[in-house]
């Protein structure tokens, strides 16, 4: 997707350790139209797919998730990183290690909201490790829903996430995938 590389090279900033800095537009301040498009990239890519739920993670899948769902008019569900009071019922959970955060979150969907007879599409923004999507794709299996697709805004593609996620047998597709990325240039996989 050129505009989302275009805005990447003008607006992120690479930190030590991996770390894609992309605050100004995508997971802190958004650009909504570029979440537009992304959104509008994701439904031409998965259309045919049947699509009855977008399932995320909180926090930064909510936002591409929602503006996504509009062009499927479908719910959006997200995976809670925390178990709070007004959780009840049966729970689906799996552990999910934060990259960027560096801890381990037991992520909660109330069973209510995913089951048998569903197609769901997982959304997120980044993908690295593939921790958040092996937890989303583990709920979605234990809810007994299917799997319709897994979308990602950017791909780390030097690191093992892609792999694990491919292995799975999953339809993944990432809008951007990063070869490599310095202080000083981001090189995507189509660029090489």
């Amino acid at each position: 997707m050129e505009l989302l590389k275009q805005v990447i090279r003008q607006k992120a900033v690479v930190r030590p350790g991996d770390v894609l800095k992309v605050d100004s537009f995508l997971n802190h301040q958004l650009d909504i139209g570029l979440l537009n498009e992304i959104g509008k990239e994701f439904y031409c890519r998965f259309r045919n797919k049947g699509i009855t739920k977008i399932l995320t993670i909180e926090a930064s899948g909510i936002a591409i998730a929602a503006i996504t769902a509009q062009y499927f008019g479908v719910p959006v569900v997200f995976a809670k990183k925390n178990h709070t009071k007004n959780l009840d019922g049966e729970l689906l959970c799996a552990p999910v290690t934060s990259f960027t955060h560096g801890r381990t979150y037991d992520v909660t969907v109330e069973k209510k909201f995913l089951g048998p007879g569903e197609n769901v599409l997982i959304l997120d923004d980044f993908l690295a490790k593939g921790s958040a999507l092996t937890g989303l794709c583990d709920i979605v299996e234990h809810s007994g829903a299917s799997l319709g697709g897994i979308g990602i805004v950017i791909e780390k593609g030097f690191d093992v996430g892609g792999d694990l996620i491919r292995a799975r047998g999953a339809d993944l597709y990432s809008l951007v995938r990063i070869r490599s990325m310095t202080e000083n240039a981001i090189v995507f996989d189509d660029e090489v």
